[in-house]
């Protein structure tokens, strides 16, 4: 059974039909997706499935990763931390690194991407390929998955410089775009419900969970499942749980890995271990990247979802949480909400007091959490899995596309 059928046995026959008129226009087309690592984080999680779907269609998809010095990625992670907002100053000597990098992966790269009907860059890391590629055959895409609502103007000044010479750009949510003299496009980011991220798991395994990660099965679990990144917040969860935890006995999982293009993980995951310091009933988990399964579990064993970040470009694992049935209390920012409806998926919190205040809430009233978790669902499978998100991809290659026209017709 292909990819798409399977999907069909989620989403319903109708959505896979919708997506096979799209894919007819783009059949044999070659489009070319490139970011900076193939495992860690949202985006190499979406390109993992999006890729085999788009090839399935008849589109001859590709995924190319760039590689970089540390000198390179200490720069993309500052570049990263500056369109989130923080006034960051970036040496004249790493952003010539930072050129010199992309001009290195375009000479490595060249065939692949002038030939490509469509290429699409993702984030700032590989943005500057396209000063290295004056022959161009196709449309070029920069694809922004970062809260860039409030960036520090120099940073994105510079940036800027290179996403203008884009044909289109895309945004998570309206709020990130910033102007630029091409049009902008709006796609939430998505799961795939059929992942081992995501996929049902047999009540054994779930029942296994418990003592292979030392948890307690009669105490709630809260939990929190993200890179290890001082945007996340985690020191402010661990803050939260000792005010739950002088009312009711929980447990805190805190869990993830950090992105090969992220050199700040460790630092932040030794702050997270010194804040948890001999508290038993606090689990800090660092999982290899591609570690999905035991993530699923996780989720599946924890009472409430945390994710309270104080920027994110969208939070895929609020919507992974949401997917199994959980309410998720995330931080009132960016992506987040769009999937936290406040008072029925979930609650958006600013302070760890709040957070403490929502999380004893929902332990007192667990039929109201229940329900939660039922709305939460539903609104994934509606909203935010990725034969949606597929299905916005297509029509906005269509679009850039035939930008000429005012109208596109689909048989």
């Amino acid at each position: 059974m292909g990819l798409l059928e399977q999907y069909a046995q989620v989403v319903g026959e109708d959505v896979i039909d919708q997506l096979r008129q799209l894919g007819t226009h783009l059949q044999g087309m070659k489009v070319v997706h490139v970011n900076s690592t193939k495992e860690g984080g949202g985006v190499a999680e979406i390109l993992h499935r999006i890729i085999p779907l788009k090839q399935e269609l008849g589109i001859d998809a590709h995924w190319e990763v760039i590689s970089g010095t540390d000198e390179f990625f200490k720069c993309t992670k500052l570049m990263h931390n500056a369109l989130q907002g923080d006034r960051i100053e970036i040496s004249g000597e790493l952003l010539k690194e930072y050129e010199r990098v992309n001009e290195m992966n375009a000479e490595t790269l060249r065939q692949t991407l002038q030939d490509a009907d469509f290429v699409i860059i993702h984030d700032p890391q590989p943005a500057a390929l396209i000063q290295h590629i004056p022959s161009r055959k196709g449309k070029w895409i920069w694809r922004c998955h970062i809260d860039a609502s409030h960036p520090f103007r120099p940073v994105w000044k510079y940036l800027r410089t290179y996403v203008e010479q884009y044909h289109a750009s895309i945004w998570s949510i309206s709020e990130f775009a910033q102007p630029l003299p091409h049009p902008l496009y709006l796609v939430a980011p998505s799961i795939d419900p059929l992942s081992e991220k995501n996929m049902e798991l047999g009540r054994d395994e779930i029942m296994a969970t418990y003592d292979k990660w030392g948890l307690d099965p009669e105490r709630p679990i809260i939990t929190q499942i993200s890179r290890f990144d001082r945007f996340k917040d985690p020191i402010g969860v661990i803050q939260a749980y000792r005010l739950v935890k002088e009312f009711i006995p929980i447990q805190l999982v805190l869990a993830g890995g950090g992105a090969t293009d992220d050199p700040e993980g460790e630092e932040v995951v030794r702050q997270v271990r010194q804040g948890a310091r001999d508290d038993a009933d606090i689990h800090v988990f660092v999982l290899p990247g591609d570690d999905h399964r035991t993530i699923n579990a996780l989720q599946r064993v924890s009472d409430i979802v945390m994710q309270k970040s104080t920027r994110e470009g969208f939070g895929l694992t609020v919507t992974e949480a949401m997917w199994k049935g959980k309410p998720v209390i995330g931080g009132d920012t960016g992506g987040i909400r769009l999937q936290v409806v406040n008072h029925h998926t979930g609650f958006l919190v600013n302070t760890p007091e709040g957070a403490a205040l929502r999380i004893r809430y929902l332990l007192k009233h667990r039929e109201e959490l229940q329900e939660m978790g039922r709305k939460a669902h539903r609104f994934v499978l509606e909203n935010f899995l990725n034969t949606r998100h597929l299905r916005e991809h297509l029509t906005l290659l269509l679009a850039v596309m035939f930008e000429t026209r005012e109208r596109i017709e689909v048989p």
